[in-house]
């Protein structure tokens, strides 16, 4: 091995853990004791076959405080399990709850951003807070999501939640989520700049302000992205608006995938919007495997710049972790793995892309990659 090139993956290393420490200092956080909304808020809820998980959300929901104006409108997306029955035993007669059928996605456009505009044409809220089924919120989230979107100034926040990980995979991938955010994306300069590309979003929880959703040209501007939760944040920017990610890891936790299959299945269908093209896919592996697993390989063979890297690699997926309400040990000397995990996946989601055989929910994956403008 080398050594310039571990020095070097060693050197970048170091400046990323750094990085990291700057920006969990710097990241906002939404509030634990927001002041009251006193605007009309729509929670929006698409689902589709999550009668098994659905039921604390909905009652977390329906536990808000300090939002006095508060709508909750459910879409079921063609169910098959009954997510509907459970939808009406948990929310009852509650007026401030509509459960609404929707209709299919038209050919090239995708299920979520489909649902999603179909809630959205149904809002009668000055703010709309998009929610996914598998997120638990704490009694103020919805009204500290508001207050971290109207406070700053902002046309479109994301509070990202704190993700649970149970079994070896989640524990290996769901955490490089938020370690990503935090080690990558300069936040004040992301909030400050205009530019598409230093956009980042979270679909599990999105607030927006209605009327910058409508201008920017809302869900349906979307409807072939895979990743449509970061492909909206990018056209509220591109129509003026201003976006920002914040840790709402205090009012909100989402436990995604429950075993391997579940994050298998679901990174597959998905990772290759984030990648953009073969060509861009093989650089991003070869670049992230000589930052995380050249370090620690050249470690073993007695390397100090390699340990050096290494340990930079774990301080700031322990910094991440921390910040963001996640398990930090002994998850965090797992990089490597985690690393190692990436890759694995990545090269699942393009085989999976290019033989045609991307699908989630039953239905097929054929949108396009994420633009990076």
């Amino acid at each position: 091995m080398r050594a310039p090139w571990t020095t070097a993956a060693a050197a970048v290393a170091v400046g990323s853990a750094v990085h990291s420490v700057v920006n969990a200092r710097l990241m906002r956080s939404a509030p634990t004791d927001p002041p009251p909304c006193t605007e009309r808020v729509s929670v929006l809820l698409p689902v589709r076959d999550e009668a098994h998980r659905v039921e604390p959300t909905l009652r977390s929901l329906l536990a808000q405080r300090g939002v006095a104006d508060l709508e909750l409108l459910v879409l079921d997306d063609g169910s098959t399990d009954g997510t509907a029955d459970v939808v009406r035993a948990v929310c009852g007669a509650d007026p401030r709850v509509r459960l609404l059928t929707g209709t299919p996605p038209p050919d090239g456009v995708l299920g979520k951003p489909n649902a999603c505009a179909q809630l959205a044409a149904e809002a009668t809220g000055d703010v709309l807070v998009f929610v996914d089924a598998d997120v638990v919120f704490a009694e103020q989230a919805v009204a500290s999501a508001v207050w971290s979107l109207r406070s700053a100034d902002l046309d479109l926040v994301s509070p990202f939640p704190r993700q649970l990980a149970d079994g070896w995979g989640p524990r290996l991938a769901q955490p490089l989520l938020p370690w990503s955010l935090v080690v990558s994306l300069p936040m004040r300069v992301a909030e400050r700049s205009t530019r598409p590309s230093l956009a980042a979003a979270n679909g599990q929880f999105l607030v927006v302000d209605a009327a910058a959703l409508r201008r920017c040209g809302g869900w349906a501007s979307v409807a072939d992205a895979v990743l449509d939760d970061m492909a909206l944040a990018r056209r509220v920017r591109l129509s003026g608006g201003r976006t920002a990610a914040v840790d709402g890891s205090a009012v909100a936790e989402c436990r995604m995938y429950e075993d391997w299959a579940q994050l298998r299945d679901g990174y597959t269908k998905s990772l290759w919007s984030a990648t953009g093209s073969p060509l861009a896919a093989a650089v991003f592996a070869l670049v992230f495997g000589w930052l995380y697993l050249l370090p620690p390989v050249a470690a073993l063979f007695g390397s100090r710049a390699g340990l050096v890297g290494y340990l930079a690699a774990v301080a700031s997926r322990a910094v991440a972790a921390r910040r963001t309400g996640g398990r930090v040990w002994p998850d965090a000397w797992a990089h490597p793995a985690s690393a190692g995990v990436v890759l694995v996946l990545l090269h699942r989601t393009w085989r999976g892309r290019r033989a045609g055989t991307l699908e989630w929910k039953g239905r097929p994956i054929t949108g396009r990659r994420l633009a990076a403008r």
